[in-house]
Parts: structure tokens; C-alpha cells; sequence
């Protein structure tokens, strides 16, 4: 199915927990829904007002009567409005039903789904790019996105079976800055080409052998953090490919970092040289 086109700006209300926007809206919760309807689904008056600063505009935004008094509510629906999407005033229980949660926020923003491809992304755009192969926790993606979104990262490349950013448990880790960093989905073999095509240099976190330690190393922009899956590692192939590979001191029992501590690590490490 394709993208559902923007709607003719209103606002109307809906109150029924069996009114069928509601239960398309729902199934948003579902991965194979959001693919075929081509959006998704973002939480509370924060996020999306993250978006709206980003330039990005809900196609439905609904509101309970308890956000819509908030000034950056009113902001938001005004610019909803002037956008083409349609406001929808509703109840708790509504908004309950969309999210999934039982205390819901008060505001369920829909927005279509980027389509961002590797030939999308301008390299020389940004200083440093984090890059996750096989990442399947939703929290760490949105922990990553926002660390990209922290320290002026261009974007995050996700490698292979990666879990879908826009679900919306990592949406809702990411605080917003889904919308502040470009999202690229891609095939490790499709990656490593597009990167030795202009200039980039990869660097791979790493347990094995010929690494350096990550303090040691003078980065070079761009910058392509690599990090691997968070239970296995990555592949030793995908380490052998990059341009330097670097591992943290680990000095108690553990052997490695949670993946997405292991990328703020390594990207305010590669932020703290440009900055010297």
C-alpha cells in the first residue's frame, strides 16, 4: 500500500473507541502495518515538538483536552493545521487504545515514514556518523540517536537485521531525535561500497585482535562509528574492513560495553578532538 497522502487541513473529534481511524491508527503498533501504511506513531507534546522544530508535521495529531491548553500544543496544531494534517480532538481512552499504554500521553502524533536511502546521505554534511550492525534492542537505538543528536552526529546506519527504529519503543527512547538525525536502513554489502566510494573512515569497536586503544587513535572526518550486535559482536569480516579498530579499557569483569554506551563513548571521544 502506499503512503497515505496528507488530508485537507481540520480538526474534528472523535470520542468512540471503534471509530475506524482509531483502529487503523492502532495497528501503527504492528510492524507489517506500519510498512504497508507507511507511517508510524510518536508520543507526548516533547517529541513532537522536537519534530515540528525539525521541520516534520504530523499527518494526524491527537490531542485530549488536558494537552491542547499547553502554548507549545497550540503551536503545534496551528502549524498541523498549516501543513495539511487534521486535528483530532479526543479522550484518554482513545489516546490509551493508540499507544498501548495505560497512562497515555496526552498527545499520539502520526507521521509518514522517511524513506532515506545511503545515495540520500551527504557525508561531508556532519563530522561524525554512528553506524549499528544487527541492533536489536529498541532502547539502545533510541539511546543512539539521541547520542548522535548530542554531539552533531549526522545520522545512524542501521546494518542488516536491525530492529525497526520506528516501532514505538525506540521512538519513544529516542526523545525526539528520530527526527533531528537521518535513518538509513541498509545491507552490509550495499554499505561498505557506498562508504569507499567518497571519503570516510571506518571505525570498528572491537575485542580481537590488531586493535588500538580509542584514545590513541587521531580520528579523521567523516567519521563511521561502527558498533557491533550487542550479544555477539559483529562479524569478523565487517571488523577487518575498517580503516582502524579500537577497543575501551574494560578494567573490572565485564568484557564490553552495553552497545549503546559503547557508541557515546566512542563519538564524544571523536567530538572531544574536533573540539581540541
Amino acid at each position: 500500500m502506499a503512503p497515505t497522502p496528507m488530508n485537507h487541513a481540520r480538526r474534528s473529534t472523535i470520542q468512540s473507541l471503534s471509530n475506524p481511524l482509531v483502529k487503523r491508527m492502532r495497528l501503527l503498533r504492528e510492524k507489517r502495518h506500519r510498512r504497508a501504511e507507511g507511517l508510524f506513531l510518536a508520543e507526548g507534546l516533547r517529541i513532537a515538538t522536537e519534530a515540528r522544530e525539525a521541520g516534520v508535521l504530523p499527518r494526524w495529531l491527537f490531542l485530549a483536552e488536558e494537552g491542547a491548553g499547553h502554548p507549545l500544543a497550540k503551536t503545534l496544531i496551528d502549524a498541523t493545521l498549516a501543513g495539511g494534517g487534521e486535528v483530532i480532538d479526543t479522550t484518554p481512552a482513545v489516546l490509551s487504545k493508540l499507544s498501548g499504554k495505560d497512562n497515555a500521553q496526552a498527545i499520539v502524533a502520526i507521521y509518514a515514514e522517511p524513506k532515506t536511502a545511503l545515495t540520500d546521505i551527504d557525508r561531508g554534511a556532519a563530522p561524525i556518523w554512528l553506524v549499528a550492525e544487527r541492533l536489536r534492542d529498541p532502547g539502545n537505538l533510541g539511546t543512539m540517536l539521541r547520542t548522535g543528536d548530542a554531539v552533531g552526529a549526522g545520522g545512524l546506519i542501521l546494518l542488516d537485521e536491525s530492529t525497526d527504529p520506528y516501532g514505538v519503543e525506540a521512538v519513544r527512547a529516542s526523545m525526539g531525535a528520530i527526527f533531528t538525525q537521518a535513518l538509513v536502513q541498509a545491507r552490509w554489502e550495499e554499505f561498505l561500497p557506498w562508504l569507499r566510494s567518497g571519503p570516510g573512515q571506518l571505525v570498528a569497536t572491537w575485542l580481537g585482535d590488531d586493535t588500538q586503544d580509542y584514545q590513541a587513535v587521531r580520528y579523521q572526518a567523516p567519521t563511521f562509528i561502527l558498533i557491533g550486535n550487542e550479544s555477539q559482536g559483529m562479524p569478523e569480516a565487517y571488523a577487518a574492513a575498517a580503516d582502524v579498530r579500537v577497543r575501551m579499557p574494560m578494567m573490572g569483569k565485564a568484557d564490553s560495553l552495553n552497545a549503546a554506551v559503547a557508541a557515546a563513548v566512542m563519538a564524544y571521544e571523536v567530538l572531544n578532538q574536533r573540539r581540541s
